[in-house]
Parts: C-alpha cells; sequence; structure tokens
C-alpha cells in the first residue's frame, strides 16, 4: 500500500508495523501450499523474489517511466531475509504452529533491519529553511504528490505520530 510506495511515508513506526503484517499472508499461504503438496521449503522466499520484481516494475515504468518520480524515493521494501527465515523455520521444524508463531515473529522482527541499509540515507537529520527534517521530507516537500493532503505528508509533525507520546523513541 501507500506506506511502501513513498520513502517519506516509510516511518519508524507505522510503515514497519503496517506493512510485514500486510505482506505476509501469500508468502505464508504459497509455503503451506507448497509445503504439504510437494514437501518444498521455499515457498515464501519464491513468492517474495516475484512479488519483488513485479514491484521493482511496477515502480520503475509507473513511477519513473510517467511521473518521473526518484527511484529512491519509491523504492520497495526488502523482504528477501524475512522470506528466509520463514522458509527456514518450517523447514527445520516441519510444524505449521511453530513456523507460524516463531516464523511469523522472526519476519516481523527482521523487517526493519532488513531494509535499514536502504532506509538510513533517507533519514539523515537536515536543516532546511530553519527546520529539521529528514531527506525523506525533503523529497516529499519537493516532490509532491496530487491529492496528498499536508497533514499526511508531514509525517514527523503531525499528532499521528505524537499521539504515541514523542516522535523517534
Amino acid at each position: 500500500g501507500d506506506w511502501d510506495f513513498w520513502s517519506d511515508w516509510k516511518d519508524r513506526r507505522l510503515w514497519v508495523t503496517v506493512t510485514p503484517i500486510v505482506l505476509i499472508t501469500f508468502p505464508a499461504a504459497v509455503q503451506a501450499v507448497l509445503w504439504e503438496r510437494f514437501r518444498l521449503p521455499f515457498g515464501a522466499t519464491i513468492v517474495i523474489l516475484g512479488l519483488l520484481l513485479g514491484e521493482w516494475v511496477n515502480r520503475y515504468f509507473n513511477f519513473w517511466g510517467w511521473t518521473y518520480f526518484p527511484i529512491n524515493f519509491v523504492f520497495p521494501a526488502s523482504l528477501i531475509p524475512g522470506a528466509i527465515l520463514l522458509d527456514v523455520v518450517l523447514m527445520l521444524s516441519g510444524s505449521y504452529l511453530f513456523t507460524a508463531v516463531i516464523g511469523g515473529m522472526a519476519w516481523g522482527l527482521v523487517f526493519y533491519p532488513g531494509n535499514w541499509p536502504i532506509i538510513a540515507p533517507l533519514h539523515v537529520p537536515v536543516e532546511y529553511n530553519g527546520m529539521l527534517m529528514s531527506v525523506a521530507d525533503i523529497q516529499g516537500y519537493h516532490y509532491v504528490r496530487t491529492g496528498t493532503p499536508e497533514y499526511i505528508r508531514m509525517v514527523e509533525k503531525g499528532t499521528l505520530r505524537t499521539f504515541g507520546k514523542d516522535v523517534a523513541p
């Protein structure tokens, strides 16, 4: 969804919780079918590789080809480490329940560290017109998306981010 499209929305709270929860459904379903019928322990990795290929084609042709958004502004999340862990847990345990509990937890916990090398340069603090912002926020200001309200683009300052106390843990 939109939390994974834009680098200024890939924040430290909602992106790391919404994206892994939404994206575990298809890998888990294909993993269960391939394990049940063929005893192949790489269903989640195959699905994620296909999904990642489709997302890169989509991001390149639709976002760069049609609207000229920079690719580093619309890159997809890397889900490969979580998929490999999910498949390894199923292969070692052979249990759907153990894979759901331990593998699902590993999928969610490895999501942010797996994407950190890609996200880190966008979280660099920058002083811009007297305000402290990140590089991703500055990209969001310069490449304005139509139909995007200002309160959604300013994720760091909105009450949605400060509702849980402070902005950055």
